[in-house]
C-alpha cells in the first residue's frame, strides 16, 4: 500500500495549528512592509469612504468637524491623477464653535410714516422756489419732517428735529433757509459774507448738502452758496471767503481752522445756524470745536435761528441743545401707534430740556436680517454673499460697512484681485459678462479728499457695484438705490446700527440689510431688541448655497468618476476652494502677507474698543486668534501681535493719580477724527499736519 501524502499526515488538529500559524505569518510580513503601490491604493480607497460617509450627512444643525479634503495622488497604470486639487486649507470646518439658536425676542419697532398728501405749494413759498423743488428735485409731496418743520422754521422758531434716516431732513432746513434769504428786502449782496451757515461732520455730506442748495438757488443767483472741508487748498477757499459765501456749509475743524487763521471770515449778518447730524459732530472731541464755532459767532451776532437736526437723540445733543436753543420747538415724527409719539402727529414745544429716547424709528419698507458665522468662516461667508447679491443678481447695490480704515484697504485689495481675477482659482476661463456685475469702490477717511469725492459721485450714479467703507458713509449720505447693507464688524451702539442701515430703504424705498456676527456675540441681537430694534436669522448654509451655482470653486475630480447633484459636502469643498484662493493671495508674498497682519491688528484694536456696556459681548479675550486670522487669509495666527501694548503697560507707573485713557481709546479717537473733521490730520502730501501734541489734547479730553 503507498504511503499516505505527507499534506493528510498527523491528525486534524495538528494541521489547523499549523495552518493558523502560517497565516498569522503571513499577515505579519503584510503589515510590517507593504509595497508602496499598495500603501498608495488603501491610502485612496480609505480616503474615498470617508468622503461617501460624509457626503451623506445632512449640512443642519452643528458644524461638521471631521471634514478634511486632502490632496491624494493615485497610481493607475503608468498614468498619475490628481483627486481634490488647490484645497490645501482642510480645517474651514474643523473645531468650530457650536452656533447657538439665536434669540428671537419679540419687538415692535417704532415707525414713521414716510410720505404725506400735501404738497410744497401749500407752505406760501416764493412760486420759483416750489417749481425748482418740483422740475430739478423732482419733488411733489412732503414728507411727515417736512410737513411738520418748515412751517416752524419759517415762523422764526428755533428747533431740534428727530426723525429716521432717509426722511428728508436736509429739505427741512434747506427750503426755510432759502425762502427767507430770498425774502430780504435788502437784496444779499455776495460780499455781505455769510447769513446762514450749516454744519456737517463728514466732508461728503458737505458736498451734498452743498449740491442740495445749490440747486434750490437756480432762480436765485444773487445768493451764492460755499463749502469749506478738510482736503481742499486753504489758499483757494480763503480767496472765495474773500469774495464773500452767503450760505456756508463746512465741517467743524475746517471752520476752527479758518476761523483762527483767515481774517476775512466774519459772522456778523449770520442768521440761520444749523447742525445737521448733531450727534455725529459732537462724538470724539468735535464738542469742542463746536464751542469755538458758537463763541465766534456769539461775539458777532446774538440774534439768529438755531436748528439741530439728527436721526438719533443722545446725551450729548440734549446738552448742545440747552447751550445752543432758546425756547425751541421739539420735533419728532413718530408712528402714531407708538408710545413716544406727538399728539396727532404734530411739533410740541418741550417745557424742559428735550429727553433721550430708547427707541429708534426705522423705515416699514426696510428688512434687517443677521447671521452666526464662526471666525474662520468669515471671510468666506462675506464673499459668497457678495457673489450671490452683485452677480447674479441684477441691479443690486451694496455697501459693506468695516471698523477701520486698514480692514477697508485690505478686504478691497483682496477681493480685486480674488473675485474680479479668480486669481488661484481652480477653474478659469468664466464669460467676461459674468463679472461684469462686480464693481468694487473704497471709501474712508485716510484718502486723499480728491479721491474720496471721486468714489462718492461714482457710486452715487452707478446702478450697481459693492463699496466698502468705514462709518464715514454712515452719516446723513443719500446715495440713490442702495439695495443691501452689510455690516461685517458690529456697529459700536444702536445709534450707529440706525445709522448705518440708513443708508437704504431711503425717501420709501426697499432695502435689505445683514449683520454678521460670531457665535459668541449672538447676545447683541437682544441688546439690539432692548432699543426696538426686530432682527431675522439668515443661515450660514444658505449664504454658502451661492457657491453652488459658481463653478470657478468647483473642485476638479476624476474622470470617470460620475458627476453627482451638489450637496452640503460639494458646497464645503467650495467654500474650502475659495478660502484657499484667498490664502495663495495672501501667502504669495510678503508684502501681502505683512499688509494682512497689519489689518488683523487693526482688527483687535477696534474690538479691544467696544464700549463697557458691550464688553460682556465683545471682549477680546473671547477671540481664537487663529481662527480670526483665517478670516484675512493667513494659515497660522501671527505671534507677538501685542507684545509692544504689553511692554508699554509695563512701563506704565501704577500710581493712582497718573490713569490715563486706554491707548486703544486714543487710537480710534485719532482715527474718527481724520474721518470726520476737517480732514487736516490725515495723511497726504498735498495737507499740512496740525502738531501732535495739539490734536491729541483736542481729541483724548473728549472721550466718553
Amino acid at each position: 500500500m503507498a504511503a499516505a501524502p505527507a499534506t493528510c499526515s498527523g491528525p486534524p488538529g495538528a494541521r489547523a495549528r499549523r495552518q493558523a500559524k502560517a497565516t498569522k505569518r503571513k499577515h505579519r510580513a503584510s503589515s510590517e512592509a507593504p509595497p508602496a503601490k499598495r500603501r498608495d491604493e488603501m491610502s485612496f480607497l480609505s480616503a474615498k469612504k470617508t468622503s461617501v460617509k460624509e457626503t451623506q450627512r445632512t449640512f443642519k444643525g452643528k458644524l461638521q468637524k471631521n471634514f478634511s479634503p486632502k490632496k491624494h495622488l493615485v497610481n493607475t497604470g503608468d498614468r498619475k491623477q490628481e483627486e481634490k486639487p488647490c484645497i490645501k486649507t482642510s480645517s474651514l470646518f474643523k473645531n468650530n464653535p457650536e452656533i447657538p439658536e439665536l434669540p428671537r425676542p419679540v419687538v415692535k419697532q417704532a415707525r414713521e410714516q414716510v410720505f404725506t398728501p400735501e404738497a410744497f405749494q401749500e407752505l406760501g413759498l416764493h412760486p420759483h422756489l416750489v417749481s425748482t423743488i418740483n422740475t430739478v428735485l423732482k419733488v411733489s409731496s412732503m414728507t411727515s419732517v417736512q410737513k411738520q418743520s418748515i412751517p416752524v422754521l419759517l415762523e422764526g422758531r428755533d428747533a431740534l428735529v428727530r426723525s429716521q434716516t432717509g426722511s428728508g431732513k436736509t429739505l427741512a432746513y434747506c427750503i426755510p433757509v432759502v425762502q427767507s434769504l430770498q425774502a430780504m428786502k435788502s437784496k444779499i449782496q455776495r460780499s455781505d459774507g455769510p447769513y446762514a451757515l450749516v454744519l456737517v461732520p463728514t466732508r461728503e455730506l458737505a458736498l451734498q448738502s452743498f449740491d442740495t442748495i445749490q440747486k434750490l438757488l437756480k432762480p436765485f443767483t444773487w445768493i451764492v452758496p460755499g463749502v469749506l472741508m478738510g482736503g481742499e487748498k486753504r489758499k483757494s477757499e480763503k480767496a472765495r471767503l474773500r469774495k464773500g459765501i452767503n450760505i456756508l456749509i463746512s465741517t467743524p475743524g475746517r471752520l476752527v481752522d479758518h476761523i483762527k487763521s483767515t481774517k476775512n471770515i466774519h459772522f456778523s449778518r449770520i442768521q440761520w445756524l444749523v447742525l445737521d447730524e448733531a450727534d455725529r459732530i459732537l462724538d470724539l472731541g468735535f464738542e469742542k470745536d463746536i464751542t469755538v464755532i458758537l463763541n465766534a459767532v456769539n461775539n458777532e451776532c446774538q440774534k439768529r435761528q438755531n436748528v439741530l437736526l439728527s436721526a438719533t437723540l443722545t446725551e450729548g445733543v440734549t446738552r448742545l441743545a440747552d447751550i445752543s436753543l432758546h425756547n425751541p420747538v421739539s420735533i419728532s415724527v413718530m408712528d402714531k401707534s407708538n408710545d413716544q409719539s406727538t399728539p396727532q402727529g404734530r411739533a410740541v414745544q418741550d417745557a424742559g430740556p428735550p429727553q433721550t429716547i430708547d427707541s429708534f424709528a426705522i423705515p416699514e419698507s426696510l428688512e434687517q436680517h443677521v447671521t452666526l458665522v464662526p471666525s474662520k468662516l468669515r471671510l468666506v461667508c462675506l464673499a459668497s454673499f457678495i457673489l450671490q447679491k452683485c452677480k447674479f443678481e441684477k441691479d443690486q447695490k451694496m455697501i459693506v460697512f468695516f471698523s477701520s480704515c486698514e480692514l477697508v484697504e485690505f478686504h478691497y485689495s483682496l477681493f480685486l484681485q480674488t473675485l474680479l481675477s479668480h486669481t488661484g482659482a481652480p477653474a478659469l476661463g468664466q464669460a467676461p459678462s459674468a463679472s461684469t456685475r462686480l464693481k468694487f469702490l473704497r471709501l474712508h477717511g485716510n484718502m486723499e479728499q480728491e479721491e474720496r469725492t471721486a468714489v462718492f459721485q461714482e457710486f452715487s450714479h452707478s446702478k450697481a457695484g459693492v463699496l466698502l467703507c468705514t462709518d464715514v458713509a454712515a452719516r446723513g449720505l443719500d446715495l440713490p438705490q442702495v439695495t443691501w447693507i452689510v455690516q461685517y464688524n458690529a456697529p459700536s451702539s444702536p445709534a450707529e446700527y440706525i445709522h448705518r442701515i440708513g443708508r437704504t430703504a431711503r425717501i420709501g424705498c426697499h432695502g435689505s440689510s445683514l449683520l454678521i456676527l460670531a457665535p459668541s456675540e449672538a447676545e447683541y441681537v437682544n441688546s439690539l431688541a432692548s432699543h426696538k430694534i426686530n432682527i431675522s436669522e439668515i443661515k450660514m448654509e444658505e449664504i454658502l448655497s451661492i457657491l453652488a451655482r459658481d463653478d470657478c470653486f468647483k473642485v476638479r475630480r476624476k474622470e470617470n468618476r460620475k458627476s453627482h447633484a451638489v450637496g452640503p459636502q460639494e458646497i464645503r469643498e467650495r467654500a474650502t476652494v475659495l478660502q484657499t484662493v484667498f490664502e495663495d493671495y495672501v501667502h504669495s508674498n510678503e508684502r501681502t502677507v505683512s499688509w494682512a497682519k497689519k489689518a488683523l491688528q487693526s482688527f483687535i484694536g477696534a474690538y479691544a474698543a467696544y464700549p463697557r456696556e458691550l464688553k460682556h459681548i465683545f471682549h477680546v479675550r473671547s477671540l481664537h486668534l487663529g481662527h480670526v486670522a483665517k478670516s484675512f487669509g493667513l494659515r497660522d495666527a501671527p505671534k507677538n501681535l501685542g507684545v509692544s501694548a504689553r511692554k508699554r503697560r509695563k512701563a506704565m507707573p501704577k500710581r493712582p493719580d497718573l490713569r490715563k485713557k486706554p491707548r486703544h481709546k486714543q487710537r480710534l479717537a485719532e482715527v474718527l477724527r481724520s474721518e470726520y473733521s476737517s480732514g487736516l490730520e490725515a495723511g497726504g502730501a498735498k495737507v499740512r499736519r496740525r502738531s501732535a501734541q495739539e490734536a491729541g489734547s483736542r481729541t483724548v479730553g473728549k472721550i466718553q
